[in-house]
C-alpha cells in the first residue's frame, strides 16, 4: 500500500517538525509557565501575519476544485476573522500591550518569512501549494496542542490558545487539509514538498526567535 502523500512529507521533515512541536515555548505555554514578555512577543509577531494568512485562505478558496472545499475554507476564514482575532485582542488587553508595543517592534525574520511564503503560495494559483503551507501551519499546531497536559493552565491567554488548536472542529479541519493534499499533492509533488519543507523550517525558527530577543 502506498504511503499517503502527507505522511511522506511529514517523515521527510523530521526532526524539524518534532523540534517545533516539542519547543521550549510550547512546553512553557502548555504548563502555564511562559513569561509574560515572551507571550507578548509571540502574540505580537503571530498576529502580524493574520492578514497574509487570510490571503492564503482566499487563494485556497479560489483554487479549490470542489464546492465543498470552498465552503470548508470559507467557514475557517470566518473563524480566523472572528474567534481567533478576538482572542488576540483580548490577550493584548489582559497583558496590557499598548498600541506602540503592537506596532513598533520590527518583524522578526521568521515573521517576514511567514508573510512572504503565504503570499508566495497564494500567488502560484496552485491549490497544492496553498494546501502545503496550510497543512503545516494548522497540522503542526494541532500536533502540539493534542499533547498539552490536563488540566490546562488557569490563565486564559495560555489555555485558549491551546483550545483554539485542539477542538473537534479544528481537528476535523486539519483532517480535511490532509485529505485534500493527499488527493492533489501527488500531481505537483516538487512544488508541494518545497512549500511544506520551508514552512516547517519557519515554524521552528518562529519559536526560536521569540527567545532570541531575551536580554
Amino acid at each position: 500500500m502506498n504511503e499517503p502523500f502527507t505522511h511522506a512529507l511529514r517523515r521527510q521533515n523530521e526532526p524539524t517538525w518534532s523540534a517545533a512541536v516539542g519547543h521550549r515555548f510550547v512546553t512553557e505555554l502548555c504548563n502555564g509557565s511562559v513569561a509574560d514578555p515572551i507571550m507578548v512577543r509571540y502574540l505580537v509577531q503571530d498576529h502580524r501575519f493574520l492578514d497574509s494568512f487570510l490571503t492564503l485562505l482566499g487563494a485556497a478558496i479560489a483554487t479549490a476544485d470542489t464546492f465543498e472545499a470552498r465552503l470548508r475554507f470559507g467557514r475557517f476564514a470566518g473563524m480566523i476573522s472572528s474567534d481567533e482575532n478576538t482572542y488576540f485582542l483580548r490577550a493584548f488587553q489582559a497583558l496590557d500591550v499598548s498600541p506602540q508595543q503592537r506596532t513598533e517592534p520590527k518583524d522578526t525574520l521568521p515573521t517576514q518569512g511567514f508573510k512572504a511564503i503565504m503570499r508566495e503560495a497564494a500567488a502560484t494559483r496552485s491549490y497544492a501549494a496553498a494546501l502545503a503551507v496550510l497543512n503545516v501551519a494548522e497540522g503542526l499546531y494541532l500536533d502540539w496542542a493534542l499533547k498539552a497536559p490536563k488540566p490546562l493552565p488557569e490563565n486564559f491567554v495560555h489555555a485558549e490558545w491551546i483550545t483554539l488548536h485542539d477542538n473537534a472542529a479544528f481537528q476535523a479541519f486539519v483532517a480535511f487539509l490532509q485529505a485534500e493534499l493527499d488527493r492533489v499533492g501527488p500531481q505537483e509533488p516538487a512544488l508541494a514538498s518545497d512549500f511544506y519543507q520551508r514552512t516547517v523550517a519557519l515554524e521552528l525558527a518562529f519559536f526560536d526567535a521569540i527567545y532570541d530577543q531575551e536580554a
